[in-house]
């Protein structure tokens, strides 16, 4: 008959997690690099908006002229609302939602123009207020 000693019998294995300074190292690292980037991320994001404002007030003004060229008007009336390129058999633009900015706020019709001399269509940034700069700054066709 076999004899067992007291000492152990099984090796000790070790397991294949990580310990936590490991972990607090990995998150310390990923914190660090968002830190880093996120900034730089959110500031395109503000560009990347006023040059999609820039072509679309673009777009708007010249859906306003071909509606000026189809309805035989060589300036626009008073009354006159960007609603209307809505409106009728053929619209002009698909839906309400073309007729608002990058950040929600209605594009502006101005009759006579401030910066061209038959209208101005213009959308006041992210602050959706008059004047502004960076992200804030005022769009006009």
């Amino acid at each position: 008959m076999r004899r067992f000693s007291r000492t152990k019998l099984h090796t000790t294995r070790r397991r294949g997690g990580f310990t936590l300074l490991e972990v607090i190292v990995v998150v310390t690292i990923i914190a660090l690099l968002a830190a880093i980037v996120a900034p730089k991320l959110l500031s395109n994001i503000g560009r990347s908006k006023q040059k999609v404002a820039t072509a679309e007030v673009k777009s708007l003004a010249q859906q306003v002229q071909l509606w000026m060229a189809d309805n035989g008007a060589s300036r626009l009336p008073d009354d006159f609302e960007l609603d209307l390129l809505l409106s009728g058999d053929d619209p002009y633009l698909a839906k309400q939602d073309d007729l608002l900015d990058p950040w929600d706020n209605p594009y502006i019709l101005i009759v006579p123009g401030e910066e061209n001399p038959d209208f101005d269509i213009k959308s006041y940034g992210a602050d959706g207020q008059p004047d502004g700069t960076g992200e804030d700054a005022d769009v006009v066709n």
